[in-house]
């Protein structure tokens, strides 16, 4: 599996106690494929995909990245596998207001330290790959919210992540854009054979994955895709 997750348990302090946010949590997403993550507010949604991104390690359980163990790893080896390995889609786009499209990606290839003379030629394939081959040179004001999205997708894929994580990218979006967004997701999921994580309350939207998991109180539980 690209990425795995055994018996990760997660708590939270909660005055004199504890809050338990992942309880005895184990997940498998192969490459190629996507798992839908939905539940309610509270479920353990967003403290899942923050311990698969490594920015949160578990209290016990293993995290394992495209074949490497996470625990016991300290904060900067952390950071290099991040970087490496997983491409990550926050709920808001985050994009800095002063650089265009293809300057978001690229910004990125050198935070990254994998700084190439290809990397213009790369972030334009991508904007392509998503749609935007003719919104490079636009600034994310002269974007739409579906737009922006696009690029924050196509900035999580310019390393080649084997993981792809995706924290609620229909939230702010209406029906057609969001749905446009998830089957996009899809496709690029096949066509880079990453592992994708989908976590998102729009269930209409989850026709087209391969799997869907619903989280209760800290716990999975798996069911079929809806369609």
């Amino acid at each position: 599996m690209t990425l795995s997750l055994h018996d990760v348990t997660l708590t939270y302090p909660d005055g004199d106690s504890r809050l338990t946010a992942l309880d005895n949590v184990s997940l498998d997403v192969p490459a190629g494929s996507v798992t839908g993550v939905v539940g309610p507010s509270g479920s353990g949604k967003s403290s899942l995909l923050a311990v698969a991104a490594t920015l949160i390690t578990p209290d016990s359980g293993e995290v394992t990245v495209d074949g490497t163990a996470t625990s016991g790893m300290d904060r900067a080896a952390r950071a290099a596998l991040r970087r490496r390995d997983l491409g990550i889609v926050f709920q808001q786009p985050n994009l800095l207001p002063s650089l265009t499209a293809v300057e978001q990606l690229e910004v990125m290839a050198r935070i990254s330290g994998r700084r190439r003379p290809s990397d213009r030629s790369r972030a334009e394939r991508l904007l392509a790959a998503v749609g935007l081959a003719d919104q490079a040179h636009r600034k994310p004001q002269q974007l739409s919210g579906g737009q922006r999205q696009r690029v924050a997708i196509a900035r999580a894929l310019l390393n080649d992540p084997a993981v792809l994580l995706v924290d609620e990218p229909t939230s702010a979006l209406d029906r057609d854009r969001g749905a446009a967004i998830v089957d996009l997701l899809v496709t690029l999921t096949r066509q880079r054979s990453t592992a994708t994580v989908l976590v998102t309350h729009d269930h209409e939207y989850l026709s087209e994955v391969d799997h869907i998991v619903e989280m209760i109180d800290g716990r999975l539980g798996t069911r079929q895709p809806i369609g």
